[in-house]
């Protein structure tokens, strides 16, 4: 029996303007702008709608932003009558399938994606992280080649194992020069530094993540309605306080988004729809496996005209 899985876009996936269309059509879905603005104290829809992209791509304002995009799309897509099976979400995305699986309120979700936004773009000082994303590399080959380069001294970790060639790092600013330069050691066909404000899914960021178990042990954690995927450990996850422990761990682990593709598939996920801005996760899962089918809801039309059976 076919089973379908949604998943969720994260950093990354930010465009000024995005939403505009389901705010203006669908009352709905503006009701999720109007509750992040008074949730937040400020108005986060104006910010998402109208830019200033600087002001958006900010990490702080970027979490928030695309959690109300996704979760106002998804509200839209459920009314349809259509429960996932699984649902899923890449890095900060796994905040929106939390929010579908009713694990957390739309209200204490963008509370808390704000903050660890805020942690995340303090843990590090400026210009001391940085992130790359390495294409070609077998990961154990890469793994190897970042433990040969921290034990020089210049931390550098695998961070997001997004789909067979494509393997984000991250680390210190000198740890990811090394990566880049040392890259063909690992059979990479190159390295791409990122524009980010962190060094995020290392190590670096535990001080991050004990910040943010302060703020998550605040908040309520109701059981799964939907088997979440976690990133950190790539397999489904039902229980609320083990949800809170794992969204500590996934600041500082990686994001294990082909392992969970791969076990969604071998549990008979035949569809994959991703809710969010932008397609970026619809990219990956192809790569991963070309056989599943694909649907992407990222505007109003894609909504009306979007076919899952």
């Amino acid at each position: 029996m076919s089973k379908l899985a949604v998943v969720f876009p994260g950093q990354g996936s930010q465009s000024v303007g995005m939403g505009k269309d389901v705010y203006d059509a669908l009352p709905d879905a503006r009701q999720f702008f109007i509750n992040a603005d008074e949730v937040l104290g400020f108005p986060l829809s104006s910010l998402i709608f109208e830019g200033p992209e600087a002001s958006l791509k900010q990490t702080a304002n970027t979490q928030p932003a695309l959690l109300t995009v996704s979760m106002a799309l998804y509200e839209i897509f459920r009314q349809k009558g259509i429960t996932p099976d699984f649902v899923a979400g890449h890095s900060l995305g796994e905040y929106s399938a939390l929010v579908a699986a009713g694990v957390l309120s739309f209200h204490d979700a963008v509370s808390i994606v704000r903050t660890r936004g805020e942690f995340m773009e303090q843990a590090v000082p400026g210009g001391q992280g940085a992130m790359a994303a390495v294409l070609g590399a077998e990961r154990d080959a890469l793994a190897a080649l970042c433990s040969d380069i921290a034990a020089g001294g210049h931390l550098v970790e695998l961070a997001n194992l997004n789909c067979p060639g494509q393997i984000v790092v991250s680390g210190t600013k000198e740890g990811i020069q090394a990566v880049t330069e040392r890259a063909k050691e690992a059979g990479a066909k190159r390295a791409i530094p990122l524009e980010v404000s962190g060094p995020f899914h290392s190590s670096l960021m535990k001080g991050a993540a004990e910040n943010l178990r302060s703020k998550l042990n605040t908040v309520s954690f109701h059981n799964a309605q939907i088997p979440v995927v976690a990133n950190v450990t790539a397999s489904p996850v039902i229980e609320g306080d083990s949800i809170r422990n794992l969204l500590v761990e996934q600041v500082y682990s990686p994001v294990l988004w082909e392992d969970s593709v791969q076990w969604l598939i071998s549990q008979g996920v035949d569809t994959f729809v991703e809710i969010g801005p932008g397609s970026v996760l619809t990219g990956l899962i192809r790569k991963i496996d070309k056989s599943v089918r694909t649907v992407t809801i990222n505007s109003l039309e894609s909504l009306e005209t979007a076919v899952l059976v």
